[in-house]
């Protein structure tokens, strides 16, 4: 069977399959020849990250999972059950940096999506690159690349150990979740357009998209998604794990009246694909995608390790618009659940379970929304970021005669015009300190730490030591902010992340698949480790910025 009525076969199932729609089962195929177990290294290795999903998701949807997803690999796999984020901020561009590099902000440079830069006076987006152009598209969508990363990843280093012969690409909705996993010297990555819901990349990695993309497109899987409505998998009156469909903590959708079932996209969609993004639509296709791509590019089928590094992002706009207890956000994760079964039954009957080592993880958590919260009599609540901003001009001019010391307020870091504190013959350590003191008086303040503090002072443990750790002088501010916990910018809706405290740094880690044997552990294991125990089991060099450790119930 050739590649185009493979594709078209993947359409023909995911028609009748995504009940935004009812279920999705396994792409109609031929399987390919199983190959016979290599006890020295995987034929493929599948790396998932789940954009913002708590650990806690796994309990309380797991009566309502299938027995081929997550719980196959919770019952079949080993669990690390008590896995965090040792820095701050929790940012999904962070996070897969991390996962990837084994290594910190402080090392890889990656201190959040967005960061000020002080020599362009402008904000700089962690894969952004404008000397590079857009494949599958006209818009400025794909001018994309690993350059702002500084470290190499643990999939460079694959490649690296056997001259580039392990094929190594990346697939996710958001670029940086593509862009990030895949590394410097992948074959590929591919992102989704949101203007014309085509799969797209750039000429960082290739002259044209392959053949099989192009083809993977011309489907408009995106089109058929968005032509019914989201309704429920289940019955709605068993979604007994969330609140009331009709929230006041969830935000509808544009052209909704309220954020209820059904979601009647062909309605409130206009010529928008974006909406892709904003369902259970959007890990149906990228796990479509991802079956798409092992068969385009043959993975797994020669003789060395190839690594398919796929981020399912749907789940991070889901929470970001309807929170953590929303109806939207259990459906969204029982259909995600059908999309991971069906993808382990495609590796099974394609290359067995023995020769593929999988891990799932999640790039950061997220916090209960703070309205939630105090409603329910927990301590909670939101601010503004310009209040702060106006709290801090208004005491610098009462000091030094101006309201223009601050460049810029972002990531809960304050980022000061050293240019005009150097014309007007300020000393920068007095403003910094003067900045770090008063935002004390700003109420949900917990602490403050200034650079110097951070560049020649040694944190091991607590909010501090977070901070450290995300710390990277080039790109990092002058005064960084520790809030309390549960206080975040104003949000009276939906959910966000980027603290330090459990709800944003705790999430499942998995492993399955390759000398995986099954068990779990409450053992204390920091992400980064993730890149260092891959190192060690494939007997090659761990990334070069590394400070994980190889997780011993793993490469024991």
């Amino acid at each position: 069977m050739d590649l185009i009525k493979r594709i078209r076969n993947i359409f023909a199932v995911s028609l009748s399959a995504f009940a935004l729609l009812s279920s999705s089962p396994a792409v109609a195929q031929k399987a390919m020849p199983v190959a016979k177990e290599n006890a020295d290294k995987p034929k493929l290795i599948v790396g998932i990250i789940v954009d913002q999903m708590r650990y806690d998701y796994l309990f309380r949807y797991r009566d309502k999972f299938g027995k081929g997803g997550f719980m196959r690999l919770l019952n079949e796999g080993f669990f690390c059950e008590n896995a965090h984020y040792n820095y701050v901020p929790t940012f999904t561009g962070p996070g897969h940096a991390c996962v990837y590099t084994g290594a910190t902000p402080a090392v890889n440079g990656i201190i959040a999506n967005d960061w000020y830069e002080r020599n362009e006076n402008d904000t700089m987006y962690c894969v952004q690159d404008k000397s590079v152009q857009t494949l599958g598209s006209s818009t400025n969508a794909g001018m994309m690349s690993p350059r702002n990363l500084l470290t190499t990843t643990i999939t460079d280093e694959l490649r690296l150990s056997n001259n580039f012969q392990s094929k190594v690409i990346g697939i996710s909705l958001k670029d940086r979740g593509a862009i990030l996993p895949a590394g410097h010297s992948a074959n590929a990555a591919y992102w989704y357009d949101g203007a014309n819901g085509n799969w797209i990349s750039s000429t960082y990695y290739m002259k044209d998209l392959p053949a099989w993309v192009k083809e993977f497109n011309a489907l408009k899987l995106s089109d058929s998604y968005l032509s019914k409505p989201w309704t429920t998998l289940l019955p709605i009156e068993q979604y007994t794990e969330s609140t009331a469909d009709d929230s006041p903590y969830e935000e509808p959708y544009p052209k909704e009246v309220k954020p209820v079932f059904p979601h009647d996209f062909p309605s409130i969609r206009g010529n928008d694909y974006e909406l892709v993004r904003k369902s259970p639509a959007g890990n149906t296709l990228t796990k479509e995608l991802a079956i798409a791509a092992l068969k385009g590019e043959n993975m797994g089928k020669g003789n060395e390790t190839d690594f398919l590094a796929i981020s399912f992002s749907a789940t991070d706009y889901v929470g970001h618009q309807f929170g953590t207890n929303a109806i939207e956000t259990e459906d969204t994760y029982l259909r995600l659940d059908k999309e991971i079964a069906d993808l382990l039954t495609y590796l099974d009957e394609n290359y067995g379970k023995n020769n593929v080592l999988v891990f799932l993880t999640a790039d950061h958590g997220a916090l209960q929304n703070p309205q939630y919260l105090q409603d329910n009599k927990i301590p909670a609540r939101a601010f503004k970021e310009k209040d702060m901003l106006r709290f801090l001009n208004v005491n610098l001019n009462g000091i030094y005669g101006t309201e223009k010391l601050v460049s810029c307020l972002i990531n809960n870091q304050i980022y000061l015009d050293r240019n005009l504190i150097e014309q007007d013959q300020i000393n920068l350590g007095d403003v910094q300190d003067y900045v770090a003191d008063i935002l004390f008086d700003f109420d949900g303040v917990a602490n403050t730490m200034t650079a110097p503090q951070l560049e020649f002072n040694e944190y091991t443990q607590g909010q501090q030591s977070l901070v450290q750790q995300g710390f990277y002088k080039k790109r990092s501010g002058d005064v960084m902010i520790i809030l309390e916990p549960d206080l975040i910018e104003y949000m009276k809706r939906g959910t966000t992340h980027g603290a330090g405290y459990n709800y944003d740094t705790h999430v499942p880690l998995i492993w399955y698949g390759w000398k995986i044997k099954q068990g779990s552990s409450s053992s204390a294991v920091n992400m980064v480790d993730i890149a260092a125990t891959l190192a060690a089991m494939l007997h090659i060099e761990a990334p070069n910025g590394c400070t994980g450790k190889p997780i011993e119930s793993i490469v024991k």
